[in-house]
Formats: structure tokens, C-alpha cells, sequence
């Protein structure tokens, strides 16, 4: 049966028999998944000083992440490189909204990141960029007393280990 469920991280709905792997969106594991009648999405949350100075933070890494993933979507030298950057850039930028709505912002700011020709140099730039993120995400995630901010972060930490998973297998 078909059923509507809604991701708690991003908040987006999804039509399906059952949840999927992953959100189709944002890339939170299936347990953020729920039928949307159960969901607990809530993106009004007061933030501490920290929890905001890290929220804008994670805000401009997803911004420059999209921006270069996209960028490489469009000038790397591979078919199936151009397909995974558009992925990838198209998830970033579904975090880059999520922190949106955690600071309550009308709209995400426009990155400019620059890529490469080179497919090579763009898997180790966003072997690079995964790495970064995943540092930052886990240590956000240690300082936030927020729960739904700390919940977000770990979320996330998820999503973007996965990434430097799909950049690790093709620089093999």
C-alpha cells in the first residue's frame, strides 16, 4: 500500500509502498523516515550562540559544497562523474536549506566554488570537502545542548561519511 512518509531532517515528503534507504532529498539514513503523521519535524528551534556561530557555518560549507559539486556536475570529463556531482550538489543543497530554516533566513546565499575539467581532481577535491564537513559536523554535534541541532548534525555526519564513501571507490 502507498503510503506518505516525511524525513525529520529535511522535513520533505516522499510517496512510496515503503521509506527508502535513504531521503530521496537531503540523503538522511532511513531512520529519520517516517509515515508523516509521525514525524517529529520541527525547524523553530532557539539556537545558543554556538549553535548559531555553527549553523551559519554549516550553512556556507553546504553552500560552497553545492556550488562546487555543481560546478563539476556541468565541466568534469566523465559521464558518470557529471551524474554523481549533480547528486551530490543537489543534496547539498538540501542542507544548505535545511540551515536555512534552523536560522531562519529567507533565502540561502549563492556560492561560487570553481571545480576542474579533471574527474580525478574533482573526486579528491570532494574527498577533501567530505573529509572537512565530517569534522566539522562531528565536533558541532559534541558542542550543541539542542537536541534537534545535535540530531541534525549527526544526521548529516551520516550523509556526508557516505559521500566520501562514493568519492573513496572511484579514486581507487
Amino acid at each position: 500500500m502507498v503510503k506518505l512518509w516525511r524525513c525529520e531532517i529535511c522535513g520533505d515528503p516522499y510517496i512510496g509502498e515503503s521509506p527508502p534507504d535513504n531521503c530521496p532529498f537531503c540523503g538522511a539514513h532511513r531512520k529519520y523516515i517516517k509515515e508523516a503523521k509521525e514525524a517529529q519535524v520541527n525547524f523553530n528551534v532557539e539556537l545558543s550562540e554556538k549553535d548559531k556561530a555553527n549553523a551559519e557555518h554549516a550553512l556556507q560549507v553546504e553552500v560552497n559544497n553545492a556550488a562546487f559539486y555543481f560546478c563539476a556536475a556541468k565541466k568534469t570529463d566523465d559521464d558518470e562523474g557529471n551524474l554523481l556531482f549533480k547528486a551530490l550538489g543537489k543534496v547539498e543543497a538540501e542542507h544548505a536549506s535545511v540551515w536555512k530554516k534552523i536560522l531562519k533566513l529567507d533565502r540561502v546565499p549563492q556560492g561560487s566554488d570553481s571545480c576542474h575539467i579533471r574527474n580525478k581532481e574533482n573526486l579528491e577535491e570532494s574527498h577533501a570537502r567530505e573529509t572537512r564537513a565530517i569534522e566539522f559536523y562531528k565536533k558541532a554535534a559534541a558542542e550543541s545542548e539542542n537536541e534537534r541541532v545535535r540530531q541534525i548534525f549527526e544526521a548529516f555526519v551520516e550523509v556526508e561519511t557516505d559521500h566520501l564513501k562514493l568519492s573513496e571507490e572511484r579514486l581507487k
